[in-house]
């Protein structure tokens, strides 16, 4: 039998490949072509059909990288053809790959009236005429010469990832534009043959189920006439249709499929293509909506929205209408997609504010799904930050791609660090680009983890990453096998109608503690450093600008830039979309990047000049400084201006090679090698470098990952490293009471490291600035701090708190966890004593155990500064970098003090003395942001959180006039009263409103 089977589907696969996809075109006539290469950038609809068009003939090359060509097509449907005007098609094939759809070329067609009318992509490559025959039409190709970067995956360095490095040779040829009059029978024969063959694969080979399948498909090869193939359709179907008409068994699999595409807002391609794929992928599922009326489509980023509002608005409407109707459906609720490791705590929180005032006030609509199918790992801080945006359920995908360690559900609640959940799925079909094929229908049912309790899951289909959407053969398929014995039921619906049903059906879910860690793309942490120190910077620029724009409107009552600060959030939010801060996409985006935060941060600089020269009055005091932080910074009060306050007790002493850096709370030992064997506690006599090690140790690994250059990093790095010891000079160059700090140099390769070490009065951070002026190619720097603590876990920085991560290997998913993204800072301690190792821009960490000479373990903190990975950027990281990190000695709140000092340091204020907006009388109730409410009303909006991992009991002072105090949510929509007076739960988040008199 199984011979029987297979000979059937070889012989069904040929006679679909020779006789039915030929005999899909009853007829075809060919177009009048001409072109415009646009010289520079893409150019819009109305100048681009003024351009200077020449004839141009099918078979002829078209478009260098990156290019633009518009062709003019002008046709007549054939009036002899007597055929349904929706049966009559422009077929394009601009030059169409093996590759995937969506990394190559790529057509928007437009109508010669200026209006959208729908995409051209491989597999995708038709637009519907409304020409009767005998009518003539006119339509214009925008055709995007996009280069595949790398869809083959072989992951080789490529110069097409820059336009300057680019060639200027044509990459693709015209093959074929013609108007056709397509055969519907012979295309609902390949659809019912698709199905049945999928499902029959799929089937056990002792089903009798299968052997029915197989056998109906031996006699469509029988039945259909492979000489008149368009006249023996129907005879075929009609052989298929008994086997398409057997129901699903009731215990059946439920599959809700949600029409979707995955578009990367930048990766493989900048963000200018990124705005035009949008266009094509939303106006194929426009089209698509205009011939099936239960089709349902779910789009995720509010960014892209906004891209078509401001770019393509005649679009935008239309969807707006198709959103009202409830098909085109806002999810996600967020600006992007975003990475959710590496974004600040208020910057996450604005993925939601922003992306959530977007839907609301422009499409009337709120989503409650948070959708991430594709993001590197996701916080345990997300349940909360998401639930305080309003989002009730969870979805995504690529925890499917874990290395080491399957994860056990499929369905679950996930708990964060504070305790709050949310309603979490993780789709079993394995794929966010799933075409509704027998194959991933099987996988999804077979996958389900959580099969007795529960049994629904959810399918997006429509091709992905660059674009492209669902096509009409998904949605065939998705009919087909709505209610098909031996596959699961396929519900074309809405997310929300899937969580509703998931829900109903499972309830109490089992439930996940902590962070959903990605067992894969660890180097996401570090690579692209530019990248990530403009987020941070940016992060921190924000942070001040609101707060002092907010104390200028209050003090001073001069106007709050919200439109400014609105502006600057959206581009640090775009930004943080999950292959731009990772580090993962071609160096035309990063360059982007880059380029951007610069504009962001002149921006934002001078929003706090001109705050803060407002606040000045003829009562300051020369050489006072403002205090971004939280926490008092040299005797400057948190969120205030003042003069700072001069603290005298550092000396350097010598003693033999060394060089002792000591002030009243710690001496630091720095050797000839401008290492450190000793940074002992001067109010314990406590020792925290181990005997025999030394911090400040720069290491360099070979970074060859398996696969995913720029994404992984792969354990085995492990196995390679060099300690960088030599030092070219090693010079004191501050010694004052105040401050005490050393220089060295190091050459290694073909780069150079200039270290400064800095120790102030009355300071128990050792303060390093790293400038690197890195030359290597796929080698990685860690630089490590060997801490003399026992332990089994460490404490890194997340979103309004911390995590604790085991640093012991007792379990597969302790091993797997070997490299960890933290914020601004880990801390490694025993009871009574521990080491902070805060940072300004330093993501990756890793952190493990060691025995220790004498008995017991310590700790090995290491920071990953730098990766040098070819692919898809060959220069990454290339150039100068300067990198500060700061070890302290201290409990956990001396890490999270010291890491807020790193990260906004003291500014000049002029002569501004500046009592707080709003201070915390608790160090462990923390004062995250200031700023005035989005509504424009003058509130005053503080957002807050509890650092220390403990009940915390704060009174908050405020310092200016108000009515009442509000809660809110995270959009400032009141949930309760509120008071001065907080008692906060472990790492709980409240967001509190001012209303003002």
């Amino acid at each position: 039998m199984y011979q029987h089977n297979q000979l059937a589907e070889l012989r069904v696969d040929r006679f679909v490949r020779e006789r039915l996809t030929p005999a899909l075109e009853r007829a075809s006539a060919p177009v009048a072509v001409e072109m415009w290469e646009v010289p520079d950038e893409p150019v819009p609809f109305a100048q681009a059909v003024q351009g200077p068009f020449e004839p141009f003939a099918v078979g002829r090359p078209w478009g260098r990288p990156w290019g633009t060509v518009w062709f003019r097509v002008t046709g007549t449907v054939p009036a002899e053809w007597e055929a349904d005007p929706a049966e009559v098609e422009l077929v394009v094939d601009l030059g169409f790959t093996a590759g995937q759809v969506g990394f190559q070329a790529e057509g928007l067609v437009w109508a010669s009236d200026g209006t959208i009318v729908k995409a051209l992509e491989p597999l995708n490559d038709y637009v519907r005429l409304q020409a009767a025959p005998g009518e003539s039409f006119e339509l214009f190709v925008e055709a995007a010469s996009n280069p595949d970067v790398g869809s083959d995956w072989s992951f080789r360095p490529t110069p097409v990832g820059r336009m300057a490095t680019a060639s200027t040779t044509s990459i693709y040829t015209l093959r074929r534009m013609d108007v056709v009059q397509r055969d519907t029978e012979v295309w609902e024969l390949i659809q019912d043959i698709f199905t049945v063959r999928g499902l029959a694969t799929e089937l056990p080979e002792t089903s009798p189920r299968r052997a029915a399948l197989f056998a109906a498909l031996a006699d469509v090869v029988v039945a259909v006439d492979p000489f008149a193939v368009a006249a023996t359709a129907s005879q075929g179907r009609a052989v298929l249709a008994g086997v398409l008409a057997s129901p699903a068994a009731a215990t059946a699999h439920r599959v809700f499929a949600v029409g979707h595409a995955h578009i990367d807002s930048a990766w493989l391609w900048p963000v200018r293509e990124t705005i035009r794929k949008c266009a094509r992928t939303f106006s194929n599922v426009l089209d698509l909506m205009d011939q099936d009326p239960d089709f349902v489509f779910a789009c995720s980023s509010a960014q892209q929205f906004a891209w078509m509002q401001r770019f393509y608005p005649e679009l935008f409407e239309r969807i707006r209408v198709r959103v009202a109707e409830g098909r085109f459906i806002p999810v996600g609720g967020m600006w992007v997609e975003s990475d959710t490791n590496l974004p600040g705590s208020e910057a996450l929180a604005r993925q939601f504010v922003e992306g959530k005032r977007f839907f609301l006030e422009e499409l009337g609509h709120e989503p409650r799904e948070v959708w991430l199918p594709d993001s590197f790992g996701y916080s345990g801080a997300l349940p909360q930050i998401a639930r305080a945006a309003g989002m009730d359920h969870f979805l995504t995908q690529k925890i499917s791609w874990n290395e080491v360690n399957r994860f056990p559900h499929h369905t679950f609640e996930w708990e964060g660090i504070d305790g709050t959940r949310i309603f979490t799925h993780f789709p079993p079909v394995d794929t966010y680009n799933s075409v509704l094929s027998g194959e991933e229908l099987a996988r999804a049912e077979r996958n389900f983890a959580d099969k007795g309790r529960a049994n629904t899951s959810l399918v997006p289909f429509g091709f992905g990453d660059g674009g492209g959407g669902p096509t009409r053969e998904m949605i065939a398929a998705a009919a087909r096998t709505a209610d098909l014995e031996g596959s699961p039921t396929v519900r074309v619906a809405s997310p929300a109608a899937f969580f509703a049903a998931a829900r109903a059906e499972f309830d109490p879910a089992p439930v996940w503690a902590g962070e959903l860690y990605l067992e894969f793309h660890r180097g996401t942490y570090t690579s692209q450093a530019r990248t990530k120190q403009g987020n941070r910077r940016s992060e921190a620029l924000l942070h001040e600008a609101e707060l002092w724009a907010a104390t200028a409107a209050v003090r001073a009552g001069v106007e709050y830039p919200a439109e400014e600060l609105r502006e600057a959030w959206r581009t640090v939010l775009l930004q943080q979309f999950h292959d731009i801060l990772p580090g993962s996409s071609i160096g035309w985006v990063h360059d982007q990047a880059v380029e951007n935060y610069a504009e962001v941060a002149k921006s934002l600089e001078d929003v706090i000049g001109r705050s803060l020269a407002a606040l000045a009055g003829p009562s300051g005091e020369p050489g006072a400084v403002a205090n971004a932080s939280p926490f008092v910074v040299d005797g400057v009060a948190p969120g205030g201006t003042g003069v700072p306050t001069r603290r005298a007790g550092v000396r350097v002493e010598r003693a033999g090679d060394a060089i002792r850096l000591v002030n009243g709370r710690i001496v630091v030992t720095v050797d000839a090698d401008g290492l450190i064997p000793s940074i002992v506690d001067v109010a314990t006599g406590r020792e925290a470098v181990p005997e025999r090690a030394r911090a400040n140790l720069l290491q360099l690994f070979r970074d060859t990952p398996t696969q995913w250059d720029a994404w992984d990093v792969d354990v085995e790095y492990r196995l390679s490293g060099e300690d960088l010891t030599a030092v070219v000079s090693l010079d004191i160059v501050t010694e004052t009471p105040e401050r005490a700090t050393l220089r060295l140099v190091r050459r290694f390769g073909d780069s150079t490291v200039t270290q400064t070490l800095t120790v102030a009065a009355d300071s128990a951070a050792l303060d390093i600035e790293t400038q690197v002026d890195w030359r290597e190619r796929q080698r990685m720097l860690k630089l490590g701090f060997p801490v003399d603590v026992h332990t089994t876990s460490a404490r890194s920085e997340i979103q309004f708190g911390h995590i604790d991560r085991s640093t012991h290997t007792n379990t597969s998913w302790d091993v797997a966890r070997f490299e960890t993204s933290a914020h601004r800072w880990v801390h490694v301690g025993e009871p009574g004593f521990g080491v902070g190792i805060a940072n300004d821009a330093t993501y990756g960490h890793d952190i493990t155990r060691h025995e220790r000479e004498g008995g017991g373990t310590y700790s090995l903190v290491r920071q990953t500064l730098l990766r040098a990975p070819l692919f898809p950027d060959p220069e990454a990281d290339q150039g100068v970098h300067t990198l500060r990190s700061s070890i302290v000695i201290g409990e956990v709140d001396a890490a999270i003090e010291t890491g807020y000092r790193l990260n906004l340091p003291l500014r000049p204020a002029g002569d501004a003395v500046v009592e707080p907006l709003v201070a915390s009388s608790s160090p462990a109730v923390v004062v995250e942001t200031v700023k005035l409410a989005e509504d424009g009303s003058g509130d005053v909006v503080v957002r807050l959180y509890e650092a220390h991992g403990s009940r915390a009991e704060a009174t908050l002072a405020i310092g200016f006039p108000h009515e009442r105090i509000v809660r809110t949510d995270l959009l400032e929509r009141t949930t309760g009263d509120g008071s001065a007076a907080l008692t906060l739960r472990p790492f709980e988040l409240v967001t509190l409103r001012f209303v003002r008199a």
